[in-house]
C-alpha cells in the first residue's frame, strides 16, 4: 500500500501548496481511500494534480471530526467525482450529512467500529470531547493508524486503533494535537508510544514543533518527518 499526504500545514514536496489542515490519500490494492480532505477544495485538488493522483480511483471518503480544516475540501472534490461512499461520525450535523447526500455521494454513519474495505478500518467514535475517528490499515508490518487531529487524545486513539484490528502497531501518522502542551506531557505521550508498542512515529498537522522533536529525538531512525507530498509505500500482506 501508499501513503501519501496531499493537504498539510508542513512543507514537504516545494512544488505542492501548503495551508492548515490533512488530507491523507491511501491505496490499499485495488482500493483507494481518501481520509480527511483538508480546508479548501482548490488546495487539495490541486495538489493531487501536481502528484499526478487520479481523483476519480477515490472509492471512499473517510472524515476524522467536524472542523472546517478537514472536511472543508469535501465539496470541491464532490463537485469534481461524487461516485464516493463518505463515512462520517454520526455525531455529525444532519445539516452537513445532507449536503454530502445532495452532492450525489453515498452516506455512511459511524458510531462503531467499521470494516470500510477488507483490511481498512475506522476506530468508531472515540468520544472525549470534540467527537473522532481515526483510520486503521492493515499491512505486512503491522498497523498503520492515521489521525486526522486526535481532539480525545492520540494515546486513547492508539488504544482503540489495536482494540479494533488486534495487532502490533507499526506507525501511527497525522495530528496529534499537541501544539501547547509542556515538554513533561509530551514526554509522557512519547513513552505511551513506547508502551504501545510503536514502531514508527509520524507526527504532523496540528502536533506542534515541540512534539515533533521530541518525538524525532526519541523515535530517531524511527521518526519520519513528514508534510504535504510526502510519500510511504508499505508491503500489504
Amino acid at each position: 500500500m501508499t501513503l501519501t499526504i496531499v493537504y498539510d500545514n508542513n512543507e514537504h514536496d516545494p512544488r505542492l501548496k501548503t495551508e492548515w489542515g490533512f488530507a491523507c490519500l491511501v491505496e490499499f490494492g485495488d482500493h483507494t481511500i481518501l481520509f480527511d480532505t483538508g480546508g479548501d477544495g482548490s488546495t487539495l485538488l490541486g495538489n493531487m494534480d501536481k502528484l499526478g493522483l487520479d481523483l476519480r480511483r477515490i472509492e471512499a471518503v473517510v472524515l476524522s471530526h467536524i472542523h472546517g480544516d478537514h472536511t472543508g475540501g469535501l465539496g470541491g472534490l464532490l463537485a469534481m467525482h461524487n461516485d464516493v461512499t463518505v463515512y462520517v461520525p454520526r455525531s455529525f450535523p444532519d445539516s452537513f450529512k445532507m449536503q454530502v447526500q445532495a452532492a450525489g455521494a453515498e452516506l455512511v454513519e459511524v458510531s462503531e467500529p467499521v470494516e470500510i474495505v477488507p483490511g481498512v478500518y475506522s476506530t468508531g467514535e472515540v468520544q472525549d470531547g470534540i467527537i473522532e475517528q481515526a483510520l486503521v490499515v492493515t499491512s505486512a508490518q503491522g498497523l498503520v493508524v492515521i489521525t486526522g487531529c486526535a481532539h480525545p487524545g492520540i494515546v486513547r486513539m492508539v488504544e482503540q486503533a489495536q482494540d479494533v484490528a488486534k495487532d502490533d502497531i507499526y506507525l501511527v501518522l497525522g495530528g496529534f494535537h499537541l501544539g501547547g502542551k509542556s515538554k513533561a506531557q509530551i514526554s509522557r505521550i512519547v513513552a505511551d508510544f513506547r508502551r504501545l508498542g510503536v514502531q514508527k512515529a509520524a507526527p504532523c498537522h496540528c502536533s506542534g514543533d515541540e512534539a515533533r522533536e521530541l518525538f524525532a529525538e526519541e523515535y530517531g531512525d524511527d521518526y519520519i518527518l513528514n508534510g504535504v507530498g510526502w510519500e510511504m509505500s508499505i508491503p500489504q500482506q
